[in-house]
C-alpha cells in the first residue's frame, strides 16, 4: 500500500514538472510573439523551395567568404546575436537602440557590401546566372587555412633579392587570415607552386604579367597581373612611386603581407596593415615573415618618418 501511493506521490511530481516545462516552452514563444501552433502539412514544392535557399545561403555565405566582407558579415552575425540576446534577457533599452537603428543598418550594410553587390549583379546582368552560383563556393583544393611554409617563404626571398640586385619592380601579396578573391579575380589565375624562378620570370621587364601584383595563397601562385587598391593617405613621400601606393593600399584592406621590389633602386620594402617599412634586408623581411618578434640589428625606416628596432 505504501508503495503504491510512493509511486503514485511520484507520478504527480513528474506531472508537475512537465507541466511547468510546457508552460515556461508557452512562455517562451509567447514572448517572441508565436501563440498558435499548428502542425504544418509539407509537400514536394515545400521540400524545393526549402532546397534551394539552402542551396543559395550556402553559394553565398562561401562567396563572402573569399572576400574582405567575411570580417563584416561575422560582425553583423555578432550584433545580430546580440540582438536575440537581449530580446531573450528583456533588456528593453537596447532592443529600443537596436530597433530605432535597424532602418539605417540596412543602408550601411548596403553601403560596407557595394563592391561585392555590384560584382553579383553585373554578373547576372550579363546573363551568367548559372556560371556565378556555381563559382561562389569554389575554393582552393589546399584549403584556406594553410599557413605560409618555410619553403615558400624561401622561394620568395631568393627571388626578391636577386630582382633587386638588377633592379626588377615586383609586387608580391602573400594572403592571411583576410581573402583576397576580390583583388584575385582582377588578375589572370595561375595556380602554380611557388618558386623563385617562376617570380622572376612574371615580373621580368617586358614579359605579359610583369605588370600588376602575385597574389600568393597557401603556398601557390594564385594569380598575376592583380590590380591594387591605391591609398589615399596624403603623408607618403614623394619618392614613392603607384607600385608603393598600391602596396600600403592593398595593406590597408587586408592582413596581407606585401613585398615591393622597387624598380628605380632596387631596395625592397613591406608593408603590413597600413604602414610601408623600406629598405629592409633579406634577413629582416624573413623575420617579419616568419612572425619572429626579436628584434634586428639594422633599423626599419617606416615611410610615416617612425622607426621600429
Amino acid at each position: 500500500m505504501l508503495f503504491h501511493i510512493l509511486i503514485e506521490h511520484k507520478n504527480i511530481e513528474t506531472s508537475d514538472r512537465v507541466k511547468g516545462l510546457m508552460e515556461w516552452i508557452k512562455g517562451f514563444f509567447g514572448d517572441l510573439g508565436i501563440t498558435n501552433f499548428m502542425r504544418p502539412t509539407v509537400g514536394f514544392f515545400d521540400v524545393l523551395d526549402i532546397l534551394i535557399v539552402a542551396y543559395l545561403i550556402y553559394k553565398i555565405v562561401f562567396w563572402i567568404k573569399e572576400t574582405r566582407a567575411w570580417a563584416l558579415f561575422k560582425g553583423i552575425l555578432v550584433i545580430f546575436a546580440f540582438a536575440a540576446i537581449s530580446a531573450l534577457l528583456h533588456l528593453n533599452t537596447i532592443m529600443w537602440i537596436l530597433t530605432n537603428t535597424i532602418s539605417v543598418g540596412i543602408i550601411a550594410v548596403i553601403v560596407v557590401f557595394q563592391p561585392e553587390l555590384r560584382k553579383a549583379l553585373e554578373e547576372l546582368g550579363k546573363g551568367n546566372a548559372f556560371f556565378f552560383f556555381s563559382n561562389l563556393g569554389k575554393m582552393d583544393s589546399d584549403g584556406n587555412n594553410e599557413k605560409v611554409a618555410t619553403r615558400t617563404i624561401d622561394e620568395i626571398l631568393k627571388a626578391a633579392d636577386k630582382m633587386a640586385a638588377v633592379k626588377t619592380g615586383a609586387l608580391i601579396l602573400l594572403e592571411q587570415d583576410v581573402p583576397l578573391g576580390d583583388l584575385e579575380r582582377t588578375g589572370i589565375p595561375i595556380d602554380a607552386i611557388v618558386s623563385s624562378q617562376l617570380l622572376i620570370n612574371i615580373f621580368e621587364h617586358n614579359t605579359p604579367l610583369h605588370d600588376g601584383a602575385v597574389i600568393i595563397r597557401n603556398n601557390r601562385v594564385a594569380a598575376a597581373t592583380c590590380f591594387l587598391p591605391l591609398t589615399e593617405s596624403n603623408d607618403i613621400s614623394m619618392e614613392l612611386g603607384t607600385r608603393h601606393r598600391a602596396a600600403i593600399g592593398a595593406s590597408e584592406v587586408s592582413d596581407a603581407y606585401v613585398i615591393v621590389v622597387s624598380e628605380e633602386t632596387g631596395a625592397i620594402s613591406m608593408a603590413q596593415g597600413g604602414t610601408l617599412y623600406r629598405d629592409v634586408t633579406v634577413d629582416s623581411l624573413r623575420k617579419m615573415l616568419s612572425g619572429s618578434k626579436k628584434s634586428t640589428k639594422r633599423k626599419l625606416v617606416l615611410w610615416k618618418g617612425r622607426q621600429t628596432k
